[in-house]
């Protein structure tokens, strides 16, 4: 194998990207629909390292050899400011990926945030510099810098294609890879979710029932569910 960089991404509106980041992952998912917005969602695998962690950017994409870190630094060499480094060994334990070292520098530049399927060290280091990381395990093993590997190649993080320039979404409820093709429809989609529930949660404060409010009701009865009005024991 050959290894090869490519030094750009395709762009996305500007202005997407901005409204993008205001919505949660769960709701991007869920305006994804049933199918894709289940094919993009990364693993519960996928964790961030500290609490309370959100980023939105496009992907700068890093395939590495099991074992091997090289082209993490080559796609951090050419990352640029609010885009998310992703960093993929097949999804191997062994040899960390991302430590602090490499976060010092992502943090000079303004790398958004740093997606690992693989493994992450430093971890202590990493929160404290705030270096916005996911990981899909920890370890302190020794990584090579020998390669092959590539970088803004279409890769498989944690069992989901992400191309580069394609939109991360994380936070604390996990990771969303957004095809810059569907970014229109999943902001669309999340910005009418977050509408609805904004006026669900205002009518819940205001004293009404969230299972009248969604017609539940109607799901029991087509669930086929037997409701009977006494105690289990007298059955």
């Amino acid at each position: 194998m050959q290894s090869v960089i490519y030094k750009r991404i395709p762009q996305c509106p500007a202005e997407l990207l901005a409204e993008v980041a205001q919505y949660p992952v769960s709701d991007l998912h869920e305006a994804l629909g049933a199918v894709e917005g289940r094919m993009q969602l990364m693993s519960s695998r996928m964790r961030p390292i500290g609490p309370a962690q959100r980023i939105a950017g496009q992907a700068i994409t890093s395939y590495n050899y099991p074992g091997d870190n090289l082209m993490i630094h080559a796609a951090l060499s050419i990352a640029r400011k609010g885009e998310v480094l992703v960093l993929v060994n097949g999804g191997g334990a062994h040899g960390a990926l991302w430590g602090d070292v490499a976060a010092t520098f992502a943090k000079q530049k303004g790398v958004a945030g740093i997606v690992v399927d693989g493994p992450a060290r430093d971890i202590a280091a990493l929160r404290e510099l705030g270096s916005l990381t996911w990981s899909t395990s920890v370890s302190s093993s020794h990584s090579e810098k020998r390669g092959p590997g590539a970088v803004n190649i279409p890769i498989v993080c944690d069992g989901v294609r992400v191309d580069p320039g394609d939109v991360i979404v994380a936070d604390d409820d996990g990771v969303l890879a957004i095809p810059l093709r569907a970014l229109d429809r999943a902001v669309k989609g999340a910005r009418e979710r977050n509408r609805k529930e904004k006026d669900l949660r205002d009518k819940l404060r205001g004293g009404a029932s969230l299972f009248e409010l969604l017609q539940m009701d109607k799901n029991v009865q087509a669930s086929g569910a037997n409701v009977i009005d006494s105690v289990w024991s007298d059955s």
